[in-house]
């Protein structure tokens, strides 16, 4: 991972390249203070102060300074220096007249390459960004860290990270931090996680089924859950998805990724709470011991579950870990999953679903999402939609068979391995952007992570 902390340096008026911010209103006043050689600089390269425009003005001599559009030169976006980020030659800046305050994490992730597959790698040298608020580095640093770490495991294609990759990921973390894993596969996995094992069966060797559990902190602290879908691919199973359904199943381990990130983000920032990550981690494959459509699997939690389509393979391995999260009666548990087509067709891909049994939980995700520039938009667990659930051999099926709200079934399922009373938050993300914008290219990226590790840092933080 790129050092990112070497990115961002106080500002002690070492020499720096000014960037000059500047919005739609306060255009026309500060196009005509310029000298008439920038102002000709402008002009010439359709400098107009809008979002993301970016011009390189000449000095006096050979310095030069850039002049960046932004929505709004008196409330700055996180996103607002990405683009420059991601254009600007090597070297140091800083921006003019002020400091860069939010933007600080943008001017971080717009640096973001994934060239792992590359043989010729597009070579730059760093950006680094002056700030006047020094306190506030090492958070971003932190933030910008989970969120290449979410991109990098999303982008990695499934033929180089399965089960064990994941696992290989959890341990780093323990590496690094001194948190405890634990990791149940094989003959323990059948017996105390039969949902779990059940949707792994089909795959080959070396990719069996696991669920890795990481933990750390003090016993005498708050005790959170965090659970992730680790699918590292997504057959369909036998209701095999088509090539078009398929093509980005490498994703499908997304919510594992969301989870490990935020993970580590509560365990590097000292939060004083006790973290317990969950990651089920299977491939959903086709084989002869691949499970079936009218199978009737058992629970962690007791429960039985009748298979109406293969293809709802996240919800059952969730189940099982949120029946393990819930066994030592956290305070909070939060789960992220790339989980149902239908929180796309409602909200696109951009804005991650979020469902929630608690509604000062929900209010306090809303508001922190909002303030960080990580939207979410709430979802009811509409009670009535239960009985779309139902099965006639079994305590519950994993699909409806009517064609409605199938995030809000989905979500209802989850809900059913959750202990009462228990606050939980699921997370229906994407992980992915299928278009580019400043400081968030096409491919996997971190949907609903900062909104949730803000909401943790409110509750929680010392």
């Amino acid at each position: 991972m790129t050092d990112l902390s070497a990115l961002i340096k106080a500002d002690k008026g070492q020499p720096a390249t000014p960037l000059h911010l500047v919005d739609k209103k306060s255009f026309d006043a500060w196009l005509k203070a310029l000298p008439a050689r920038a102002r000709n600089a402008a002009r010439a390269q359709g400098f107009k102060g809008d979002g993301f425009q970016l011009a390189i003005l000449p000095g006096e001599r050979d310095e030069w300074s850039a002049a960046l559009g932004v929505a709004n030169v008196e409330e700055l976006s996180p996103w607002c220096l990405a683009k420059a980020a991601e254009s600007l030659p090597e070297g140091t800046y800083r921006v003019a007249g002020r400091g860069p305050g939010p933007a600080l994490l943008g001017w971080l992730l717009g640096q973001y390459r994934f060239d792992r597959y590359r043989r010729e790698k597009k070579e730059s040298g760093p950006r680094i960004l002056l700030t006047d608020e020094p306190a506030r580095i090492d958070e971003n640093v932190l933030i910008a860290e989970a969120t290449f770490l979410v991109r990098d495991l999303v982008n990695i294609p499934a033929g180089d990270l399965g089960p064990a990759e994941l696992e290989a990921a959890a341990l780093a973390l323990a590496d690094e931090t001194g948190a405890k894993v634990t990791v149940t596969r094989d003959q323990a996995l059948d017996e105390g996680y039969p949902m779990i094992a059940a949707v792994g069966a089909a795959a080959g060797r070396g990719r069996e089924p696991r669920l890795i559990e990481l933990e750390h902190g003090d016993k005498r602290h708050p005790r959170i859950a965090i659970v992730g879908k680790g699918v590292c691919f997504d057959s369909g199973g036998l209701d095999l998805k088509p090539a078009a359904g398929m093509r980005l199943m490498k994703k499908d381990m997304g919510g594992a990724a969301h989870a490990l990130a935020l993970a580590r983000l509560v365990i590097k920032a000292r939060l004083p709470v006790q973290v317990h990550l969950l990651m089920p981690a299977v491939e959903n494959a086709v084989s002869g011991a691949a499970f079936r459509p009218g199978d009737i699997l058992r629970s962690r939690k007791g429960l039985s579950v009748e298979i109406g389509n293969t293809d709802a393979e996240g919800r059952l391995i969730l189940g099982d870990a949120l029946a393990k999260a819930g066994e030592a009666e956290p305070v909070l548990i939060l789960d992220f999953a790339t989980l149902t087509g239908a929180a796309r067709v409602a909200l696109g891909p951009d804005l991650p679903a979020m469902f929630a049994n608690d509604d000062a939980l929900a209010n306090d995700l809303l508001a922190r999402g909002t303030e960080v520039s990580d939207p979410l938009w709430r979802m009811p667990l509409w009670k009535p939609y239960d009985e779309m659930l139902a099965s006639d051999v079994a305590d519950l099926g994993n699909v409806s068979d009517a064609p409605f709200a199938g995030a809000v079934t989905a979500a209802l399922f989850l809900q059913r391995f959750v202990p009462e009373g228990t606050p939980w938050a699921h997370f229906d993300t994407f992980a992915w952007r299928p278009a580019a914008k400043p400081g968030r290219p096409k491919g996997g990226d971190a949907l609903g992570l900062r909104a949730a590790w803000a909401t943790l840092r409110q509750r929680y933080g010392a």
